[in-house]
């Protein structure tokens, strides 16, 4: 049976949810269906869209958005803020280590060829230290519950993990809609993100950076899922949006063309993947990426946020280790576990997945957004044979993980009514000089009853997430 995070066993409201609870029965749920549509009304007006493509017809599609807040009372938010700050200087500690001596590597934690025989590896990342010693600047942890103080880590993001605007706009319109939810206080802010996020690059800044460091936002264009988040955030940052062609290397570093004439560029927070931001470098079909850039980063004149290679620590093969580094890199216990996981690269942990495969949920090593993946409960039996046939083609592709009992949180169904649906979080860690974390992330919500599989892509919407004052 899933944990509801409304309600106890016995039927009472836990604490926590008091004020929704209360909110709920006086504006009703009639109302709040209306106020549902209101809301549509304003993220379609806004554009706050995510596109979904090869499926045929118009791909830009509105991100449902359920107007019951998920809840975390202050001690939850503890909690989870320790495990989460641990976790990303974790993962940092162990970029750096593969990319110098591999010293988790040389004590026989980690297999070599996990590491660097992994696609994500860059090895021209060897030897080099980026501004500050810090490789992933943005951690996105995807984190699931199964009971009052279970929290465990379904996987880890590390590279340019996305959905903060969707955490930023459920937030707006929540306060547009229903301001006397939030004129008690009683919930935390996290409209400080893009401040904080704008104070970590400019912490990162490369030493050759004269004066306030120029920091822009690389995209790869409009015709990218993730547009508008990319817009979105340089705006509330107040700095420039750019794609490749507004930028340029030459021996002095990276600039940005401007009317009044070219513009150093000192800090890159780049949304476009590894393998496209310089063609130079990396794939020499690249039209997203600016000739040079990599050369300009290697030699001190620009920083990449977050850094080439720091992919290595999120595949979800080198997932399985991350207590170990946390013990071997800070000489603690994970605060947030992970998932039991089998890697079907191993003989003994492949046969088992086959085995079970039916009661399994199996994943793509290096697959996102809920592509590529089996859950065995609610798959046909043709299906888990046709995936098992994959598995046993390219087993090092794969890894298999029990399907869990997420939890559930009170959610708007269609018919006005207030149904449980599975729920996970996605907090997102700054690292610079500091580490910083708002009280607050991405809560996505799986809508279709039963469904275990809340990514937007995949039919999931969004919630508001509340963080309680102490």
């Amino acid at each position: 049976m899933a944990f509801d995070e409304l309600r106890d066993e016995s039927g009472a409201v836990r604490p926590a949810y008091a004020e929704v609870a209360r909110w709920i029965e006086a504006t009703g749920l009639d109302n709040l269906a209306q106020r549902r549509e209101e809301a549509e009304a304003i993220f379609r007006r806004i554009g706050i869209t995510f596109a979904v493509y090869g499926e045929g017809g118009d791909p830009e599609r509105l991100i449902p958005f359920d107007l019951i807040p998920r809840v975390f009372a202050a001690s939850e938010w503890a909690h989870l803020d320790r495990g989460i700050r641990q976790r990303a200087r974790a993962l940092n500690a162990f970029i750096h280590d593969v990319y110098h001596r591999g010293e988790i590597i040389r004590a026989g934690i980690i297999p070599a060829d996990l590491v660097y025989s992994n696609a994500a590896f860059v090895p021209q990342m060897l030897g080099f230290d980026p501004p500050g010693g810090v490789y992933s600047h943005i951690v996105g942890i995807d984190i699931v519950r199964t009971g009052p103080h279970d929290y465990a880590v379904l996987e880890d993001n590390c590279r340019t993990p996305s959905g903060v605007s969707y955490m930023l706009e459920n937030r707006a319109i929540m306060q547009r809609m229903f301001p006397r939810l939030f004129a008690g206080g009683s919930v935390r802010a996290v409209e400080t993100y893009p401040q904080l996020l704008f104070d970590t690059l400019r912490e990162v800044a490369p030493p050759a950076a004269k004066g306030e460091p120029m920091a822009v936002v690389l995209t790869p264009g409009p015709f990218n899922s993730a547009y508008y988040e990319h817009s979105y955030l340089a705006d509330l940052m107040g700095v420039e949006l750019v794609e490749s062609a507004d930028l340029f290397v030459d021996a002095a570093g990276v600039w940005m063309k401007t009317t009044a004439g070219p513009r150093r560029v000192d800090v890159i927070y780049r949304r476009i993947d590894d393998d496209y931001l310089d063609p130079l470098a990396f794939r020499p079909d690249s039209l997203l990426g600016v000739p040079g850039l990599f050369h300009a980063y290697r030699a001190g004149q620009v920083t990449i946020v977050s850094a080439p290679g720091a992919g290595i620590a999120d595949d979800k093969a080198i997932y399985v280790f991350v207590p170990d580094m946390i013990k071997f890199y800070l000489g603690e216990e994970a605060i947030l576990p992970n998932v039991k996981t089998w890697r079907c690269a191993l003989p003994d942990e492949r046969q088992y997945v086959l085995d079970n495969l039916h009661e399994l949920v199996a994943k793509e090593v290096h697959g996102s957004g809920g592509y590529g993946m089996l859950i065995g409960p609610k798959s046909t039996k043709a299906e888990v044979e046709a995936y098992a046939r994959r598995i046993k083609a390219n087993p090092a592709d794969f890894i298999a993980q029990p399907t869990l009992d997420l939890s559930t949180a009170p959610t708007l169904g269609d018919d006005a009514d207030l149904v449980g649906r599975h729920v996970d979080f996605r907090p997102y860690c700054l690292v610079g000089k500091e580490v910083r974390l708002v009280p607050g992330g991405l809560t996505r919500v799986a809508l279709t009853p039963g469904s275990l599989v809340v990514n937007s892509s995949q039919g999931g919407g969004v919630k508001d997430s509340w963080v309680l004052e102490g």
